[in-house]
């Protein structure tokens, strides 16, 4: 018998006992009993993670209960490094935890996006995550299910402890726990053997965690459960030889068969692994591309003035991938994007009508970090500039060459035709690439002038300074969209004759739609596959798979536009950026005048020239 879908939450939730009112916000995501919606505050406009449990669901009473014990044991709980717990209370219908927002989401996406991250990141993660394991044991409390889903990510980068349904408190020494709970994975052998358990089992899953991030699959993992078990019971795992002996040998003390010999979270930061470098911050970039930590992990003295990674690598220069490329993909991932595509435009999918039933395949998780909100193509005379969704700017140059700013217009990104990239600053680059500075600079004032919205607040962070940007790989325009590739596999297709777009993640498996009124939902295919889908998503999820078979994966080493639509430049409005008469007979001064790049070009050449002509002069003086 199917389950009945639960009771839609009312769009204001009262909290009756505490005289509080919240207003629903966007819709977070759903796991187990639990659905999350971010809950507004009245009152003070602080938003929180709303999470929402149907009382209809927790039909055993030791259902309620293990709900009792969660709220019980994280509402005890205040630390850097575990989510914050605001208030719970309850209505005739359903039970409310409101909890600290974690807009990153956690390090399943991360890892997903990422599969791989590089040990200094992986000493950044693990140090919190033992910080706070630290915190939760100190007050007698094991987590029991920590892995990469429950570790979540706040906008800072910060780790926070997450879902406590399966803590267990130990209320004596020496006290033993029995229940077989976990997730296969990372779950501990003691669990399974049925042995007793206790803070250990939260070591071993530490150990799981960084050899994931590490290696980019679990320890343990395999197709079936029954051998996932075996494995761990028989304690057979490989470390891969790109692994650092520090690491390897923190993954093995970790993952030790014998409880009593793991290290503890109190001893684990004395280890070897955690002397090399570890970053004191993040850039949310992390979340999708590997940071620039190239100058900040050498001495003062070893310092190159400039860094120089090889882009072609998928943002793993700094990891040693050897024997890994498996996981990398000379098209940027658009032969999978294809095949994941056509299965799923070639299953039995039912057909909706609107795009509001589809609400059961939305998975706000899979929302892309980066995507492209404006853009300008003047690729007549140099090539399209672009604006992504965190207000940093980049220029495809028509020579295939690529230049990046980021969101604090402090660091630049600059990438060669064969893929080599340099990290400078927006004062410290080589002369000869003077002219696509300025031509950057321009395009960027372009956009922010004539296509931004207004009250655009850049939040600058101090791990700006460590961003490495997904840069635009290809692009092309037909007289149906224009077509963005970028380097860490997002496909987006902006559609003219309804100004609709699509952005597709190989990775994630997922597709965001932004429809005409600029509803952003994301869907993740499985799960349109079985829920449906309206036919205007899937017309131009069809119109995706042929550009991708009939064009990119037919030139992907080709970056200049090939412009089928017609027409000169134009810009993210559909208009054009520069003269659409520009030879007519008001000449070039006109040109100019409607150029605003070419007008900044001229204007800077005349300024080196005056100084130049200054500096001549002194010199004869």
């Amino acid at each position: 018998m199917e389950k009945a879908k639960p009771k839609e939450v009312p769009s204001v939730v009262v909290d009756a006992k505490g005289k509080k009112t919240f207003i629903k916000g966007r819709f977070l995501g759903k796991g187990g009993f639990a659905r999350c919606w971010e809950l507004c505050d009245k009152d003070t406009g602080v938003k929180y993670a709303g999470k929402v449990v149907a009382k209809s669901d927790l039909v055993k009473s030791s259902q309620r209960q293990k709900m009792q014990q969660e709220i019980i044991i994280h509402a005890s709980l205040r630390h850097e490094n575990v989510v914050g717990f605001h208030r719970s209370f309850e209505d005739e219908t359903n039970i409310y935890i409101l909890l600290e927002l974690c807009t990153r989401r956690t390090l399943m996406e991360l890892h997903k996006r990422r599969l791989q991250v590089t040990e200094p990141e992986s000493r950044y993660f693990i140090r919190q995550i033992v910080n706070g394991c630290q915190y939760l044991h100190l007050n007698n409390i094991i987590h029991r299910d920590l892995k990469l889903a429950n570790l979540f990510l706040n906008d800072d980068m910060i780790i926070k402890i997450g879902d406590f349904g399966l803590a267990s408190k130990i209320t004596k020494d020496g006290e033993k726990k029995r229940t077989l709970c976990g997730t296969p994975n990372y779950i501990a052998p003691e669990i399974l053997n049925k042995h007793g358990h206790s803070f250990e089992v939260d070591s071993w899953s530490v150990g799981c965690i960084l050899y994931t991030l590490l290696v980019g699959r679990p320890p343990f993992e395999t197709s079936n459960l029954k051998d996932t078990y075996e494995r761990i019971k028989k304690n057979e795992y490989v470390i891969p030889s790109h692994v650092s002996v520090a690491a390897s040998t923190l993954i093995r003390a970790l993952l030790d068969a014998d409880p009593k010999k793991r290290p503890s979270m109190f001893s684990v930061l004395d280890h070897e692994f955690f002397k090399g470098f570890t970053p004191a911050c993040l850039p949310v970039s992390a979340l999708t591309t590997c940071p620039r930590f190239d100058n900040l992990c050498r001495t003062m003295a070893d310092r190159r003035p400039l860094s120089v990674i090889d882009a072609n690598l998928n943002d793993m220069s700094t990891v040693n991938v050897e024997g890994n490329r498996d996981f990398f993909s000379d098209d940027c991932w658009l032969g999978i994007l294809r095949d994941k595509l056509g299965d799923l435009l070639t299953s039995p999918i039912l057909k909706t009508n609107h795009i509001n039933a589809m609400e059961d395949s939305e998975d706000p998780a899979c929302v892309p970090i980066y995507w492209i909100s404006k853009w300008v193509d003047y690729s007549d005379k140099y090539g399209i500039g672009y604006h992504l969704c965190d207000s940093s700017n980049g220029v495809l140059f028509n020579d295939d060459t690529r230049l990046l700013s980021t969101a604090n217009q402090l660091n630049l990104q600059y990438i060669e035709k064969n893929g080599k990239e340099y990290l400078y600053t927006k004062t410290e680059y080589p002369p000869s690439l003077s002219k696509k500075v300025t031509l950057l600079t321009c395009f960027a004032s372009y956009m922010h002038e004539n296509l931004l919205h207004a009250g655009e607040n850049i939040v600058r962070r101090e791990s700006d300074n460590m961003a490495r940007l997904p840069f635009l790989r290809t692009w092309f325009r037909t007289r149906v969209a224009i077509v963005l590739h970028l380097s860490n596999g997002t496909l987006q297709l902006n559609f003219f004759d309804d100004h609709s777009k699509i952005i597709l993640c190989p990775l994630m498996e997922a597709v965001t739609y932004i429809d005409p009124n600029r509803d952003f939902k994301t869907f993740r295919f499985n799960l349109l596959k079985t829920n449906g889908i309206t036919e205007v998503l899937m017309s131009r999820l069809r119109y995706a798979h042929e550009m991708i078979t009939c064009r990119l994966l037919r030139s992907t080493h080709r970056t200049r536009s090939t412009n089928t639509a017609g027409g000169s430049s134009r810009d993210s409005r559909g208009t054009a950026p520069t003269s659409a008469g520009a030879g007519d007979a008001h000449g070039a001064a006109q040109m100019r005048q409607n150029d605003p790049v070419s007008a900044a070009i001229a204007t800077g050449r005349q300024a080196a020239r005056t100084a130049l002509a200054a500096t001549e002069a002194l010199k004869r003086k």
